[in-house]
């Protein structure tokens, strides 16, 4: 009687944690770049009450009889399929199509995020909503970016502003920057009085071999994890990373409808985990009254 009771409270808990998880999702619809999130239930230990036996002249062979003992949180993934375009004609508003992250330094420590809402600080330096600094590589004569060390390119990625000291072809004396963008290979271009385009830096983005091994932070921003792998730094357009589009966000990946769906199982899962409670403890309060 009592495992019936323990698997109950098992079922309680587990449903609660489905509850949290779909509730999460569903305040994050309209979050940009947010990654949806699912629970994975598993069975745990059965309790063995007669073992399997092998056949004989006498009798042939019989299976084990085991009586489960409830249900315990497999793990909680994320869902990092792409979410869909938002255009918002904001020359700082970038999407990543297809895969990687935008690198971001924040103190001592690089964060990746899908979230690509970014603006320039009054320093001129690319940031997050957060004050995160957005990374990138310095432009050599042929526009390549500059990689000291191939083995570890991260070594080499600098803050992404609007400097026109480091920009190729150089700005004569007088020149003004008039309007930048940038393209799909992540270079930022800017335009400048003298009427010639300018290359100033290139954006940076990571991938990692196991994506859902990321660990969030808030902020819709993710650090890299033991079973995440190391971040694997490039460059948009390139070596299968993802190209970027300007002037767009990516939206939240959450299904609204599968969403309410999960709420709905998951609140009765939660009302059948009470239900066995309930009925487990009028069973024991039986038990309990034969003798009166």
């Amino acid at each position: 009687m009592l495992r019936s009771l323990f698997s109950g409270i098992s079922g309680l808990s587990v449903n609660q944690t489905m509850l949290d998880v779909t509730g999460n999702n569903i305040a994050n619809a309209n979050t940009t770049g947010f990654k949806a999130s699912t629970t994975v239930f598993q069975d745990t230990l059965s309790q063995l009450l007669t073992p399997a036996t092998r056949s004989n002249d006498d009798r042939g062979g019989t299976n084990p009889v085991q009586v489960g003992l409830g249900v315990q949180v497999a793990g909680v993934a994320t869902n990092f399929g792409q979410g869909s375009a938002q255009s918002t004609g904001r020359a700082t508003d970038l999407m990543i199509q297809g895969d990687g992250f935008f690198v971001l330094q924040r103190g001592a420590e690089n964060q990746y995020t899908r979230a690509g809402a970014f603006t320039f600080d009054e320093t001129g330096t690319l940031v997050t909503p957060a004050g995160a600094r957005v990374q990138g590589f310095r432009l050599d004569a042929a526009g390549d970016p500059i990689i000291a060390d191939p083995a570890d390119p991260a070594a080499s990625m600098v803050d992404i502003t609007l400097d026109s000291a480091s920009v190729l072809p150089a700005v004569p004396a007088g020149v003004e920057l008039t309007s930048y963008s940038f393209g799909s290979d992540g270079i930022l271009r800017g335009v400048y009085t003298d009427g010639v385009q300018r290359d100033m830096a290139r954006l940076a983005v990571a991938d990692f071999n196991n994506p859902m091994g990321l660990e969030k932070l808030g902020e819709t921003a993710f650090r890299a994890s033991a079973n995440s792998g190391g971040a694997v730094i490039g460059t948009p357009d390139a070596g299968g990373n993802g190209s970027i589009i300007g002037g767009a966000l990516e939206m939240s990946n959450v299904d609204l409808a599968a969403e309410f769906t999960n709420l709905i199982l998951a609140q009765r899962g939660y009302q059948a985990s009470s239900r066995v409670i309930t009925t487990s403890d009028t069973v024991l309060d039986t038990l309990v009254n034969i003798k009166r």
